[in-house]
């Protein structure tokens, strides 16, 4: 809601009352009577609108929108401009997908495949860490109904991984102490426990059934019924710092679509009159198909035939052609066209598990250099199973005794396997490790499993074919053989699980560690929830220091599980911190709200950074990695740093003066768009998209940024004039239009009235006068000096637009962009053009605000950016006849740092590998650099698998 008055639209003045109404689609509501035509001078040669009456429902009540009356006819237009109207709607349950809640996950999803979802039922068997891991990242992804399962009471040992349990919870059932818990996580989802044995009965009512932590004998039995009944299934298992993960979704499962990426799309610069034909695409990109991949044609002149052919099959001859058809019959090519990907379903046949057990040609590599080990962990798990069955009981930590008798299971086994080598080391590690419970192998092991859940529900992505293992034995301290098994014996706390892996001592250490976490969102949520875990800084010295600026909306209750719905509008950093003093009483740490960046330096300075043992970035944008990095390789400090986009993520550990550091390190893919492609010749959707997010920046980023930098720093005015004039020019006018009143003649909007026309004028600059201006000075009819047309090959040729207040496409970027200028924000707008002179630059610093000014650029509508920059996008597109998109995906990688696309299983997966790491770097007692030994290149292999394996793009 905006302005300051009481009505829907937040009006001031006038008599109000209730009634039905017509509403305009961009000036809002009209008296039911009116039949007044909208000013021709603030439409720029609108009409009428025909009425469509409305009624609003709110909180199940219905209410009347009001109407103000009494006002000028040529004014009431403006006046009656209502935002709310135009607000998209949030639908929860079987009516429609909670767009607020889930409107990061849609970007990686999409509308069709969470409404796949939306009708799932799941049954997950095993309340430990790993299956608490597991239906978190289920329930927050927003399947129907997930049904938990555990016959067994917690203890203390479940404390190291099972985050919902708290010291009071020991001895009751695990699955009815987790309940509330998994409840809150997400109203959407319906949440029931089950305390009873696994049976038929139970498992015929779901769609997809896991299983964690369970017997061979169980997973061979259901394995079958579910194969038999078209039920998916998934095995997950850790055992200390080994994973492994089954998946078995029946015979012609079917992959709606194998990688979730936007289909691919080029612009064609020839087409061969041959059989077979031989497209050649322009260079500005690489066309991205692959052999037996499908195209439709659009926009061909010359050989216009094309144009009416179904999709076509290709065979890639290189990164920018490929052969179709037999186009010997066609007409000649003569210019233009685009090609386009048709995504094709994929049908999947899965072995049951009885079968797939004796199929080594099934397991997933997640690291090629351990290819020996992965078989050799395969055999192991299946003797693991036997060695329990037979003892009643796991391996004991670090008894040579029990490793020998499971490496003679292991070796009858390969009698029969027949592999070549044997990793006899790896299944020592997986005895003396067998005991242990970890909360970041859970976290990595469990949030695949998750994800393969969300692939069986959606169609989404492909599944696991059909074996993974993963191992992080790096992370093993050094002369572990000497170790002795007293180190590792339960003592009844809550940090068992681990110390039955690393011992007492590195558990002690762990706890006196002073760590600095900077980023409170989805990673650093799950980063908190395991620095809890194991207890890091829960020591009497120990201390773990977050901080992050950023206030809790609803878009990340779907990610950022710490958080819910009364904790709306507080303190990310806060909140979180006090949530995990609730998983462990006994871990310090302080919450700050701060930004890092260089205004915080008197805060976090050299004495804060040299008082660390470690920093982990969970930032979202390079800009702020970059800063820490170089901080961090300053104070030689290490630096644990993981991000995420959509289904794909990354990790570094970085050790100043040892590793690489994040600065050289981060990714440069060269794939920057022009600046005269984006402005003046645009021919894709990613150009209207990164065209529109720099109008955004440029809108509503780089002026308010300017002011508030004005308004905090006394120097910024000297500062700025130092940058020349033409420079001093652009940034201190910006400044002084955004502080000063339209009346006097600034662009700060007092009203309603000042919105929409500042928005209306700014869609008249960009959609009609910049392109008649560009035509003004390349006339479609215009040829190049060697006589070919100018617009041709990749130049499309634009035509202005002339608004339509009838046409939803014309209308809702001026909405949004109203929507966004009224918080208080007024951005570099519309302004006289000045001749730059020094006489004018001293003008404007001697009337720019004084510095008790407020700033109103604190906090920006994060839907209605979005909504700005998807509908702008596609109205710029319309201008080129460049075919808008819906298509979440489509836009995931460009509006990166206007709303970042996120799925909750990958922020999982980020945290096992950054927490993995820390524990790497951890073990090192001498803290000689040349000792610490990094492991993020094997674990970061691992990653590979969630990006859609056995689809490579060339």
């Amino acid at each position: 809601m905006h302005g300051d008055g009481g009505g829907e639209g937040g009006l001031s003045g006038g008599v109000f009352h209730q009634t039905e109404q017509k509403i305009h689609p961009l000036y809002g509501l009209l008296d039911a009577g009116a039949d007044d035509q909208l000013p021709a001078e603030v439409l720029g040669g609108g009409g009428t609108v025909a009425p469509v009456v409305i009624r609003r429902k709110l909180e199940s009540h219905t209410v009347c929108t009001q109407s103000l009356i009494e006002a000028p006819p040529a004014v009431r237009p403006l006046l009656l401009f209502n935002p709310v109207l135009w607000s998209k709607p949030n639908m929860s349950g079987s009516e429609g997908i909670d767009e607020g809640f889930y409107s990061r996950q849609l970007y990686v999803l999409g509308h069709e495949a969470m409404h796949r979802m939306g009708s799932a039922s799941v049954l997950i068997a095993g309340m430990k860490g790993l299956g608490v891991e597991t239906a978190k990242n289920v329930i927050l992804s927003g399947v129907k109904s997930v049904t938990v399962q555990d016959q067994g009471v917690a203890t203390w040992s479940d404390l190291s991984s099972q985050f919902f349990l708290k010291e009071s919870h020991v001895g009751q059932n695990r699955a009815l102490s987790s309940l509330q818990q998994l409840i809150a996580l997400n109203p959407h989802v319906h949440v029931s426990a089950h305390t009873g044995p696994l049976n038929k009965d139970l498992i015929l009512q779901f769609e997809v059934v896991v299983l964690t932590d369970s017997s061979l004998d169980d997973q061979k039995q259901f394995g079958e019924l579910c194969h038999s009944h078209g039920i998916k299934l998934i095995i997950a298992d850790t055992k200390g710092l080994c994973g492994q993960l089954f998946c078995d979704f029946g015979e012609k499962f079917e992959v709606l679509d194998q990688d979730g990426e936007a289909p691919a799309s080029v612009m064609i610069q020839h087409i061969s009159k041959d059989n077979p034909g031989v497209v050649i695409c322009t260079d500005d990109r690489k066309h991205g198909l692959t052999d037996g991949a499908k195209v439709v044609f659009s926009e061909v002149q010359g050989m216009t035939e094309l144009n009416n052919l179904k999709p076509v099959e290709v065979k890639v001859g290189g990164p920018y052609f490929f052969s179709i058809c037999d186009t010997s019959a066609f007409s000649e090519y003569e210019r233009g066209g685009v090609a386009t990907e048709v995504k094709q379903p994929v049908t999947l046949n899965f072995k049951p598990l009885h079968e797939a057990l004796n199929d080594h040609e099934l397991l997933i590599w997640t690291d090629f250099g351990k290819i020996s080990r992965h078989q050799t962990l395969h055999l192991a798990f299946q003797a693991l199973h036997e060695f329990v069955k037979k003892e009643q009981r796991l391996p004991r930590s670090w008894c040579q005794s029990d490793a020998d008798s499971l490496l003679a299971i292991v070796r009858e086994l390969n009698a029969a396997a027949q592999l070549e080598q044997l990793d006899e080391a790896a299944v020592r590690n997986l005895s003396c490790t067998a005991r242990g419970d970890l909360a970041p192998m859970n976290a990595f092991i469990g949030s695949v499993a998750a994800q393969e859940v969300i692939k069986a529900c959606s169609g989404k992505f492909t599944p696991l074919q059909q074996w993974l293992y993963f191992d992080a034995f790096e992370c093993l301290p050094e002369g572990k053989d000497q170790q002795t098994e007293s180190a590792f014996l339960e003592k009844g706390t809550r940090y068992d699980g681990q110390v039955a892996v690393f011992g007492s001592a590195f558990q002690e250490k762990l706890e006196r560690q002073k760590y600095f976490l900077v980023g409170a969102g989805a990673i650093g949520c799950e980063l908190l929830k395991n620095f809890a875990l194991i207890g890091l800084g829960a020591g009497e010295e120990g201390l773990v220091t977050v901080t992050d600026m950023d206030f809790i909306e609803k878009s990340n209750l779907n990610r950022q599980f710490l958080f819910r719905s009364q904790d709306i509008k507080k303190s990310k950093s806060a909140v979180a911190a006090k949530a995990v003093q609730e998983m462990n009483p006994k871990m310090k740490i302080t919450a700050h709200q701060n930004r890092l960046d260089p205004d915080s330096e008197g805060v976090y300075d050299y004495n804060f950074f040299m008082g660390l043992d470690g920093v982990a970035a969970a930032l979202d944008n390079v800009e702020a990695r970059v800063y820490l990095d170089k901080r961090c390789v300053r104070h030689r400090r290490p630096m644990l740093e993981g991000g995420t986009l959509g289904s794909k993520g990354h990790t570094l550990a970085v050790v100043p003066h040892l590793t690489e550091s994040y600065g050289p390190a981060k990714s440069s893919a060269g794939n920057d768009i022009p600046l005269c492609t984006l402005k003046n010749f645009p021919h894709r959707i990613e150009h209207t998209l990164q065209w529109a997010r720099d109008q955004f920046e440029g809108l509503f980023k780089n002026a308010p940024e300017n002011v508030n930098s004005y308004l905090r720093d006394s120097v910024f005015v000297t500062r700025t004039l130092e940058q020349g004039d033409a420079e001093a020019l652009e940034i201190l006018g910006g400044v002084w239009s955004s502080l000063v009143d339209v009346e006097a003649g600034g662009q700060r909007p007092q009203s309603w009235e000042d919105c929409v026309s500042w928005a209306r004028c700014k869609w008249e600059t960009l959609y009609n006068n910049d392109i008649r201006q560009l035509l003004h000075c390349f006339p479609p009819e215009e040829v190049t000096a060697s006589g070919l047309p100018f617009w041709s090959g990749s130049k499309r040729c634009p035509h202005p637009l002339t608004f339509d207040p009838s046409k939803v496409s014309h209308v809702w970027p001026s909405s949004s962009c109203c929507n966004i200028h009224s918080v208080g924000a007024n951005d570099r707008k519309t302004r006289h053009y000045f001749v730059m002179t020094s006489t004018f630059l001293l003008y404007l610093t001697q009337r720019l605000p004084l510095h008790d000014s407020k700033s109103l650029f604190g906090c920006l509508l994060q839907t209605t950016h979005m909504d700005y920059v998807v509908a702008a996008a596609n109205l710029y597109g319309q201008i080129y006849g460049i075919e808008g998109t819906k298509e979440h995906a489509s836009i995931r990688k460009t509006l990166e740092g206007v709303r970042v696309p996120a799925f909750t299983p990958k922020s999982s997966v980020k945290i096992h590998v950054t927490d993995q790491e820390m524990e790497e770097d951890k073990k090192n007692d001498s803290g000689e650099a040349g000792e610490v030994v990094s492991v993020p290149g094997v674990l970061r292999g691992q990653l590979n698998l969630l990006d859609c394996p056995g689809t490579q793009r060339t």
